[in-house]
């Protein structure tokens, strides 16, 4: 099964720039094995269970929740069955009929 997450979440209490708490985040998937792509509005993330997304999802939060009073979250899933590496593959789907 293939999991698309695609999430942002950053504090809101914390002013008009908020990329230090963000980067707390980034670093989490930098050190993990979890394939994602940094957007200018989100992160995108491909698991293969909807237990791992929402884990990670979890810990995100908690990378921001001791100091950070409020926290907002948008969170978009597109899970499909016997499915991998679509992160990938959707863009070379597009890409491809692009060049036709």
């Amino acid at each position: 099964m293939s999991v698309l997450v695609e999430f942002a979440m950053f504090p809101t209490d914390k002013g008009e720039s908020v990329s230090e708490y963000v980067s707390r985040i980034i670093k989490m998937f930098k050190e993990s094995d979890v394939p994602f792509q940094l957007t200018p509005m989100g992160t995108i993330f491909e698991v293969e269970t909807i237990e791992e997304a929402t884990n990670i999802i979890n810990n995100a939060y908690k990378l921001l929740e001791p100091d950070c009073n409020r926290v907002y979250t948008t969170i978009k899933m597109d899970i499909r069955k016997n499915k991998s590496n679509r992160m990938k593959q959707k863009i070379e789907s597009v890409m491809k009929r692009i060049e036709e």
